[in-house]
């Protein structure tokens, strides 16, 4: 899994050095969708962003930690899980603050902030990454419908982004590497992977 994780986490870096000055799939995405931001296309774009953007991690940690503090009492096992789930989305959602200075990339359009990785994909995948993490303890039955839903909420964010013409098409997919190597890395050290096989109840987590 470390393997994998640091895989990731490099073709992370080596994506945001090679696309820093942008890439020809990038300028080709980017003209064939030119002013389409400004029509009907880009009103749906920007729904998705308002639903789909930075506001979903901190609604997941609110409730996380609202979660681990009720039931530290009755359930001590399943308020540690939540709290190191929690701890998997806050390192997950850092990526993007972390990296966007330091590859300093422009946007294909005039915005604020840096664009590489895209801070709402990497919200979105944080929150989705964590969410698979915690249904795959609490109700495994559910895990595989659980990732169809994080895999669609997170190409669904990235094509809006991309569509709005404030992010370049690498800017979506290093935030997805970004995220998922960093996100395995600390569900690894945290002890939350590999997930439980049988239907354990959440007393049974390490």
């Amino acid at each position: 899994m470390l393997l994998v994780s640091a895989t990731l986490l490099l073709a992370f870096v080596v994506l945001g050095l090679l696309a820093r000055n942008g890439t020809d799939l990038d300028v080709l995405v980017s003209d064939r969708l030119h002013d389409v931001w400004r029509g009907p296309a880009g009103r749906a774009a920007e729904i998705t962003s308002w639903v789909l953007g930075p506001v979903l991690p901190v609604l997941a940690a609110v409730g996380l930690a609202v979660a681990a503090f009720a039931d530290r009492r009755r359930r001590p096992h399943r308020a540690r899980l939540l709290g190191r789930v929690l701890l998997v989305l806050v390192v997950c959602r850092a990526t993007s603050a972390v990296a966007k200075p330091l590859f300093a990339r422009d946007r294909p359009r005039e915005y604020p902030d840096f664009a590489f990785p895209s801070g709402h994909v990497t919200s979105v995948a944080a929150t989705c990454f964590a969410a698979v993490l915690l249904v795959g303890w609490l109700a495994p039955r559910l895990w595989h419908t659980a990732l169809a839903a994080a895999v669609s909420a997170t190409a669904l964010c990235a094509a809006s982004r991309v569509v709005l013409d404030v992010h370049w098409l690498t800017d979506t997919v290093g935030a997805v590497l970004g995220v998922t190597g960093a996100g395995l890395a600390t569900a690894a050290a945290l002890r939350l992977i590999p997930l439980p096989r049988r239907r354990a109840g959440v007393e049974s987590a390490p």
